[in-house]
């Protein structure tokens, strides 16, 4: 085990709870902090990458932000599971629709992370693992979801390690989203495959629940702060799935 501090982590043992929600934005996990949590503290704020530990509804729960893309939340995560006894990390993030049926706002929760990083070659594998999120943690969330009645879709999300394609000039039936949109892929980020590739091999869980704020079909969009403090229903569910997952043996 690396001794206390990590290079990115400035916090203590006992600083964090059993789970993490890992926004990608350390204002949105400020945000979350302060409207959300009873008697939010400080515990990290190096590179401004803000994390909180408070109780929510008497449970014990941290968020701390992530940073942008699979290196980011790659050592992030790494550290959290492998240093401060983090257990299950709930990315609570957003994410671009790729089906007509994925509307602007519903909630998507990643059941599985394709990905086109090679972030998995670390692990020496002699073929390809899928990422998955932990069955617990999904069905923890779906019940919350479906008792909230909120606008979700259950299924794979691509991570991607591009935010901004090469594609101009190629025939829209053979850009790289035409050919993940065919294979049913619900929504495009930049994080999940990394935290479920890491969760895997440290035995811990994980599940992506990301809001959908934009729309790579209809070029819907919402707004930067909007992304930031809005998608309440988002922060609402991993909070819940949280709690219950602490009662959970």
């Amino acid at each position: 085990m690396a001794n206390y501090p990590t290079p990115h982590i400035h916090a203590a043992p006992g600083d964090f709870g059993k789970t993490v929600l890992m926004p990608g934005d350390p204002l949105r996990a400020q945000f979350i902090a302060e409207h959300f949590l009873e008697h939010p503290r400080l515990v990290n704020n190096v590179r401004g990458v803000q994390g909180y530990t408070g109780t929510y509804e008497g449970v014990k729960v941290s968020v701390m932000a992530s940073g942008m893309g699979m290196p980011s939340i790659g050592i992030y995560s790494h550290e959290l599971f492998n240093v401060f006894g983090v257990e299950t990390i709930l990315r609570v993030g957003s994410a671009g629709a790729l089906q007509e049926q994925v509307k602007l706002r519903d909630i998507v929760l990643g059941q599985g992370a394709c990905t086109d990083s090679r972030w998995a070659e670390q692990f020496r594998l002699a073929g390809t693992f899928a990422p998955i999120a932990s069955f617990q943690v999904l069905e923890t969330a779906v019940n919350v979801a479906r008792e909230k009645a909120l606008p979700f879709h259950v299924g794979n999300l691509l991570s991607s390690d591009r935010f901004y394609g090469d594609d101009a000039g190629v025939p829209e039936a053979l850009t790289a989203n035409a050919g993940w949109k065919k294979m049913g892929v619900l929504a495009i980020e930049m994080e999940a495959a990394a935290l479920y590739l890491n969760a895997a091999r440290y035995g811990k869980k994980a599940l992506a629940i990301c809001t959908v704020s934009d729309h790579i079909l209809t070029g819907e969009a919402t707004t930067a702060q909007e992304r930031q403090t809005s998608f309440t229903d988002m922060m609402r569910l991993a909070l819940e799935t949280a709690r219950r997952l602490e009662a959970q043996p």
